[in-house]
Formats: C-alpha cells, structure tokens, sequence
C-alpha cells in the first residue's frame, strides 16, 4: 500500500525550504477492482487488477464512478475499424478524485475533482490540434479503446485533456456529461442553429439523446424528438422536449416522414442523430428541412448513411460528422451543469453488473444512461 501526503512547500527567513502537510492523506492500494477483457467479445472479467502509476504528464484519479456509453459496448465487441488496446479496461466517462499525479503537472493538485474523457491525450503541436481539433489527431490516445479506461477503481489521465470538475459536484450525475454531454453539445453547435429554429434529436430518450434534448433547449432552440419504447415519450416530455414521434407507430417511412414535418412545418432545420440504426440515419436526410444539416454522432458498425443525390442537391442539405468535443467544449459543457440546468438520467448499478448493461444496451431497453458505481 502506497500512502501518498501532498506537501506544500514554504521558505523561512533563513531561506532553508520547510514542508508542512495541508492537504489530505490517501491511501493508495496496489490492487483494485476492475473490469477487463482479453479478446473482442470474450468474457467480461471482474476481478482484482494493479493500479497503474501516472506518467509525468499524467494524473491518477480514484474513480467513483463512470457512465457506460455505446462506444464502450463497440470497444468490447471489436465493431470499428480501429486498432484496440488488449487486453482492455474500458471506460471513458469517469469521476472522481486525484490522488497522485506527475512531476509534470501543473493544472491539478491531489483532491481535485476531474474527470476522464474518450480523449485522452494527442501530441498538441499537430495541425489539426492547434486548431482546436485534438480528437482529430492522429496520434490521439482514447481511454476505454487505447488507453485503459475508467471501469476501474483507479485510472490515469493526461493532465491536458482531463476535465476539471467543480468542487461539490454530484460525480455520479456529472460523468455522463463527459463523453455523452460534451459529444451532443458540440454537436449541436456543429449544427450552427438560431434559437426558435426547430432541431430534431433522433434516438432522444437513449443517454446521449437525454443530454441533447437538454443542451438544445438551453439553447433555445425547439426540440422533436424521436424514438420508441416504453417510458421514451414520457422521460422526453420531462426533459423540455416539444413533440415526440413514437417510430414504432409508424412502420411506412413515408408516412414518418410526413409525420415529421407536419410537426415543424418543413422539417427540423438540424437534425442530431445518436441512434445505432443506419435506416434513422439515412431517413434523417429526406425528413430535414431544405438547406438544413445532418449531424452524424452515432456510430452503428458497418454502415453507410444514404442520402437521394437529386433531393440532396436541390434541397442543398448538409451532412457532416461530429467527433467529440475539445478542452473549450468540455469546459463549456460542464458548466451548463454546474449552473442547474442540465440533468443527467441516470440508474446507478455496481462495476460488477456491467456485463448485464451491456446485455440491455443491446437489446435496445435502456433510459437515460446506466452509471457504475466502482465499489460495488
């Protein structure tokens, strides 16, 4: 057991430095529950693990908790065309505390809050990472696929990219924000939207959705929402959303299409789609409204969003995809939470059910998003 006391440093008159211990002590174990899997697809073990040492540019976080998000179930499964870390620590959406940190760092001290997000560090003097555009770097280093993530009770971070949470924060409502809120919010922002314009959230009851319906109020903007389900209706309409549009009651396309633009007199000026259906995708582009834009988010395996070449053109409608958010993003995400207005609907299990999350990711039957608890 490694026991860590922050010290500060001071100068007496003499000039002989001194060393008083004013911030907590942690104790820092050598082991610590975790779940790992050591091939795509293959069991999801829950078991005692060694806690990982923080590089010099890296902070050690005692996660109390993490969100589960789609991405994590694609990691797991091998669904991407991208080179996975194995064996893996998934991950990406993690709270907690910072007990350790590097020589290098400067941005945290041990009992800050922060945060784990899917970007975990890039090389920061690239093109696209001097624009702002860090994910995009093709050196990025992702936590829960590259970099083992936050489905354990002890994760590192690089200290640039890891997201500073306020103090007093509830950490079991704030890291769904960190991948999911932060996600939705630059997309909607990719959107480029007036307030009074009407927006459509397409799989607006899931974890990303629930966030969405919110950032895009909050934006003033109006928000349809589609989706199907027991209780999506309901949990959408508590969120702020406008119209809902159950998909399950409407099994000709056409007629969904029709429904849609009823609704908004023409169709949504931006459409923000979070769903795994390819089918959703690719209907988003026939019900948005002429000159508006497609946001791509969700990422269901092997597919290819269709759009009618003829209508694209003459509606002159824009399609482009939304990665995850930046370091302002993150920032700026956080703090509609930390001003109230964002809630996030969760359902708290223990780290060891997170097989059975997956199980009903799967089938399709989660609300909100599920959050683990790391101690249990």
């Amino acid at each position: 057991m490694l026991k860590l006391i922050t010290q500060h440093q001071s100068v007496t008159r003499s000039g002989f430095k001194q060393f008083s211990r004013l911030q907590s002590t942690f104790t820092i174990p050598s082991t610590q529950k975790g779940v790992i899997f050591y091939e795509h697809g293959g069991q999801l073990h829950y078991k005692d693990i060694p806690v990982p040492k923080p590089k010099p540019n890296e902070i050690l976080i005692n996660v109390k908790y993490s969100g589960v998000c789609h991405t994590d179930l694609h990691a797991w499964k091998g669904d991407w065309p991208l080179p996975v870390k194995l064996p893996l620590v998934g991950g990406h959406e993690g709270a907690g505390v910072v007990v350790a940190k590097g020589e290098n760092v400067t941005n945290f001290k041990v009992g800050d809050l922060a945060g784990i997000k899917w970007l975990n560090g890039s090389c920061m003097s690239c093109e696209l990472c001097e624009s702002g555009h860090e994910s995009n770097c093709e050196h990025a280093d992702l936590s829960g696929y590259t970099h083992d993530g936050s489905f354990q009770q002890y994760a590192t971070a690089d200290a640039v990219q890891a997201a500073k949470i306020q103090p007093g924060t509830n950490l079991a409502e704030v890291a769904p924000v960190l991948c999911a809120g932060i996600t939705v919010y630059k997309a909607i922002k990719e959107a480029n939207l007036r307030p009074g314009q009407w927006i459509c959230i397409s799989g607006a009851a899931g974890g990303l959705g629930s966030l969405a319906v919110q950032y895009a109020k909050c934006m003033g903007l109006r928000v349809l929402g589609i989706d199907g389900g027991p209780g999506k209706k309901e949990l959408f309409e508590s969120l702020g959303g406008e119209c809902f549009i159950d998909f399950t009651k409407h099994k000709d396309p056409k007629d969904m299409v029709r429904a849609i633009q009823d609704a908004t007199k023409g169709g949504p000026h931006g459409v923000i789609n979070v769903s795994v259906s390819e089918a959703a995708i690719s209907l988003s582009t026939e019900y948005v409204r002429a000159c508006g834009t497609v946001v791509l988010v969700g990422l269901p395996a092997h597919s290819i969003v269709k759009s009618d070449v003829f209508s694209h053109v003459v509606k002159s409608i824009n399609i482009k995809g939304s990665y995850v958010g930046n370091r302002a993003d993150t920032r700026e995400a956080l703090d509609f939470f930390s001003r109230g207005l964002i809630k996030s609907p969760i359902k708290i299990v223990g780290l060891s059910e997170l097989p059975k999350v997956y199980e009903l990711m799967e089938a399709g039957k989660i609300l909100g998003r599920y959050v683990v608890d790391t101690a249990k």
